[in-house]
């Protein structure tokens, strides 16, 4: 099991419980908000060798699950407040939804391999706040039941690599997908516009301190809330204002300034191109080669031939 999660928190307590009820080993990445501010986070779930057995009550709390299908779903039976509700089954790529509120479980006789988004409510209502709605009521969703969504979809699939490499996840990047993965949650089935325009971007100085964390973490370890309280800002206002300001978001602001900084490290002599990825904050040369070449046309050793004729 891939987690999306935070130290210390109750995302790591909730993933335990996951882990727990099924057997699971857990593997922690940091893409979320920042402790301790309500959180999302992403879980991707794979049971290979089902025990067979109805799976073990998660303890009550005032959150939801979105789950998305990786795999199809055999006919699954599906519990909530001790009772029997029904049997389903779903395709791969269908969405469902869940109240932690009912003690949702299920038999967990087949394979299974979905994506989990836990959205608690404190963290919809902070990102509702933050939009000037209003608090987020219940979701609308039939229990149990599979349904298309192709939005959540997309986004929850983004998220999906950052799981399954977290030596390569850029930060800005997760937490960004993670927000508007909330939002379009919160907006579709929750009757609340938390993805409200922003007006005017960032102040000067606000764009130059942001840069210049930016710069200063070039690996992408910085999470979006910490740039943004230094803009004195929220992670999402920040996020659209950024992208306002720039034309691009925070992330991919990043991804530009590494592959900048990598060109300009590339034609020294004295630096191989091992080194450079590891300066500019890649995970590794494959990892840098890929970026790079997305980038710009050309490999890194392809570029630096050229640059240095």
């Amino acid at each position: 099991m891939s987690v999306a999660a935070q130290p210390r928190s109750r995302v790591t307590a909730f993933s335990a419980e996951i882990a727990r009820n099924f057997g699971l080993k857990e593997e922690v990445v940091f893409v979320a908000p920042t402790p301790p501010k309500p959180q999302f986070a992403a879980i991707e779930f794979r049971v290979d060798e089902p025990h067979g057995g109805l799976s073990d009550p998660i303890p009550p709390e005032d959150a939801y699950i979105v789950t998305l299908q990786l795999g199809g779903l055999r006919e699954k039976v599906y519990w909530e407040e001790g009772r029997q509700l029904g049997r389903y089954s779903r395709v791969t790529g269908e969405s469902s939804i869940s109240d932690l509120r009912r003690e949702p479980r299920i038999l967990v006789d087949t394979p299974v391999h979905s994506l989990l988004f836990y959205m608690p409510r404190a963290a919809m209502n902070a990102l509702a706040e933050d939009a000037g709605a209003a608090p987020v009521g219940d979701l609308r969703f039939e229990p149990g039941a599979g349904f298309r969504d192709d939005t959540f979809a997309e986004l929850a699939e983004v998220l999906l690599p950052s799981l399954r490499a977290p030596e390569q996840a850029n930060r800005l990047f997760t937490d960004y997908a993670a927000l508007a993965l909330a939002s379009h949650v919160i907006s579709a089935y929750g009757g609340r516009d938390v993805a409200r325009p922003i007006r005017g971007g960032l102040a000067p100085w606000q764009e130059r301190r942001a840069k210049e964390m930016i710069l200063a973490d070039l690996a992408g370890r910085r999470s979006l809330d910490e740039v943004a309280a230094a803009c004195g800002l929220s992670a999402s206002h920040f996020a659209r204002s950024f992208r306002k300001t720039t034309g691009v978001a925070p992330h991919a602001w990043l991804v530009r300034a590494r592959v900048q900084q990598a060109m300009v490290r590339l034609r020294r002599r004295d630096e191989t191109v091992a080194s450079v990825a590891d300066a500019c904050g890649f995970a590794d040369p494959s990892h840098f080669a890929r970026v790079f070449t997305r980038q710009v046309g050309l490999s890194p050793s392809a570029w630096r031939r050229l640059a240095m004729r």
